[in-house]
């Protein structure tokens, strides 16, 4: 049975193996959740992955969204016409949802909808570590943190029906860790669930016009009221002893893990008070807890969120317990918490006799490997034409705005194509401003995913304003940094079923732009000129570098039988080191003082054997030539 199904199948009682965001799809399938929308973003993604393959037998609607604002919006309407609804997305993604977010806060919901907020502590796959508890504050929403699958799974449930009491939208917050490890959950029942297709009476809460909202705002109060007495009766706020409890910790989320293995490991009398609702914190709980240990320690990933409200409570309460935390240096601010970083932050208040730990020699010795992209990706092609075309062209003034997904690696060398980056379409807006606002030559690159997202009214702006720019779309026929999900530019959607399929072409040529162009930059003889002739164009020109990932691409043809293979010629080879020093493919190294390719990595793409690559033409097919 494939992981999806027991996700979907598992009986009440049964134990499964589950990664958090595995538990968390199935804690939507216990709730009877009716409608998911999401835009993927790692750390969230396997949510929608999983609920993708099992959203048609399951019985519910699962969608993946232009963007994150749209995914909130259309689980919003499924909440305001009685169904229980579920948008996810990665931490940055929230910020594109924020907008409708604070509405909704207003507005309330009639069934529970839960927001779940990916945070990525150590920024393992985003451009920023930022807290999205402070959301929570902002946007006056209860907030629910898990620590383990199983709390994934089950704190999820719990999150539905405290929106459904409130009558708001709850914010569901996970941590990289939390999202990705994998541990045994045990199931529950699943609930019946109610007539996919909901009914909207119609509110004029639903209408945020500053006469209905005044109101509305008052109704506000009331429900953040009644959240308070859920956070003070809820057992998501739970107390631990350990030994004679003699030092009181209170924690939350992925570091709650991490402690609770010091304090074993180390056998510290301690008391924790483990917070599982973060917003509002039950305020009384903690002024008792506070009053019974002299010395307390607030623990915490990324802002000292917590030990501030923690704070507030003693001094307002007049407790005097001694609180360490990031605030008085005793924990760090950034990244994530292993036990390692915990251990070495009680050390010295605790008095702990700490072994000072050394990595393996042989982890001593790895060198550090840049990311890089895939053997056959067509975006090394198209990185290596631009530049080419770019010192073909004499332009001594570029530059390259870079945007969200795989090709932003084309920062890294030999390309080096990466100026500025903000995040998702970003290449275009900050393009728009720097090819109107600068004597530069923009290049832009973005993705067909990132270009449905945020990418379009950009365009629109850098055209209407007459910016100088040559945008490079590179559409690789799908959402591939995040586990290959479909996009508008595909004729299917979430679920696998029939969609519209939108043109890139026909959106960029109903912008205005007038240079338009679509190659495969897998043909360097036809995509180069292509490049050439855009960057020779005034104003905004556009080139669409169409290929597909090559995860796919290798998929499909390995499922036809062998996959092709490149070699080198060392006959005709001379060395000249084009294709390991500006190409850089994975698959191409020099072994023996000769260029020579990995047959273990080489997709059989063959750009490297284009004269352009390799002028001498020592690049063959191995198996056309028998090398």
């Amino acid at each position: 049975m494939k992981i999806y199904d027991r996700v979907l199948d598992g009986l009440p009682g049964e134990k499964t193996l589950l990664l958090g965001n595995e538990a968390i799809a199935r804690g939507f399938v216990e709730a009877a959740g009716g409608v998911a929308a999401t835009y993927p973003g790692t750390p969230s993604s396997e949510v929608g992955d999983t609920l993708s393959e099992i959203a048609a037998r399951g019985g519910f609607y699962f969608e993946i969204s232009v963007n994150e604002k749209v995914a909130l919006e259309v689980a919003y309407s499924a909440a305001i016409s009685g169904i229980r609804s579920f948008a996810f997305m990665k931490h940055v993604g929230l910020n594109v949802a924020a907008d409708a977010l604070m509405s909704t806060a207003y507005s309330g919901v009639r069934a529970g909808m839960v927001v779940m907020t990916a945070d990525d502590p150590s920024m393992f796959s985003s451009q920023n570590e930022q807290d999205n508890r402070h959301y929570a504050e902002l946007s006056h929403l209860p907030m629910i943190e898990p620590s383990t699958p199983q709390e994934a799974k089950d704190y999820l449930i719990r999150a539905f029906e405290i929106s459904e009491k409130l009558a708001m939208p709850v914010l569901f917050r996970t941590t990289t860790r939390v999202s990705h490890m994998r541990a045994p959950v045990v199931m529950g029942p699943k609930e019946d669930r109610l007539a996919l297709m909901g009914t909207y009476p119609g509110h004029l809460a639903h209408v945020t016009l500053p006469s209905y909202s005044i109101k509305s705002r008052k109704a506000l109060s009331m429900r953040i009221s009644h959240a308070e007495v859920i956070s003070q009766q809820t057992d998501l706020n739970r107390l631990e002893v350990y030994g004679d409890g003699e030092y009181g910790f209170i924690t939350s989320g992925s570091a709650y893990n991490s402690l609770v293995d010091v304090i074993k490991s180390n056998s510290i009398g301690a008391e924790v008070l483990k917070v599982g609702m973060s917003n509002p914190i039950p305020e009384n709980r903690i002024a008792s807890f506070l009053m019974s240990h002299e010395y307390m320690f607030v623990v915490e990933e990324l802002d000292p969120y917590l030990e501030q409200k923690v704070r507030v409570i003693a001094q307002r309460e007049g407790i005097p317990a001694l609180i360490h935390g990031k605030l008085d240096g005793t924990f760090p601010e950034e990244y994530e918490y292993s036990a390692d970083v915990i251990e070495k932050a009680l050390a010295a208040p605790l008095k702990l006799n700490i072994k000072p730990r050394t990595a393996p020699a042989v982890l001593q010795q790895i060198p550090p490997r840049p990311p890089a992209l895939c053997p056959g990706c067509p975006h090394r092609a198209t990185y290596y034409a631009v530049k080419r075309a770019v010192r073909m062209s004499g332009l001594n003034n570029v530059t390259y705005s870079s945007d969200i997904g795989c090709y932003s690696l084309g920062a890294y060398e030999p390309f080096e194509m990466a100026d500025v980056l903000l995040e998702m379409g970003s290449s275009l807006g900050a393009g728009s401003g720097l090819g109107k606002l600068t004597d530069s030559r923009v290049v832009a690159f973005v993705g067909d995913s990132t270009f449905f997202h945020a990418g379009i009214p950009a365009l629109i702006n850098a055209v209407r304003t007459g910016s100088r720019m040559t945008l490079v779309v590179m559409d690789n026929s799908t959402t591939a940094m995040t586990g290959q999900q479909t996009n508008p530019g595909l004729a299917y959607d979430g679920m696998g079923n029939p969609s519209a399929q939108m043109s890139i072409e026909e959106i960029i040529r109903s912008t205005g732009v007038g240079s338009l162009e679509t190659a495969d930059p897998y043909d360097l003889k036809t995509f180069l000129p292509a490049v050439l002739r855009s960057l020779k164009s005034e104003g905004v020109s556009a080139v669409v570098a169409r290929r597909e990932c090559a995860i796919l691409r290798d998929r499909e043809i390995r499922k036809k039988g062998q996959m092709p293979v490149y070699v080198v010629d060392t006959k005709k080879c001379a060395l000249c080191m084009n294709c390991v020093t500006n190409f850089s493919c994975p698959a191409i190294d020099i072994k023996g003082g000769q260029i020579a390719i990995d047959p273990d990595l080489c997709d059989g793409c063959g750009v490297c054997a284009e004269p352009m690559v390799c002028p001498f033409r020592a690049i063959v097919s191995g198996e056309r030539n028998g090398i």
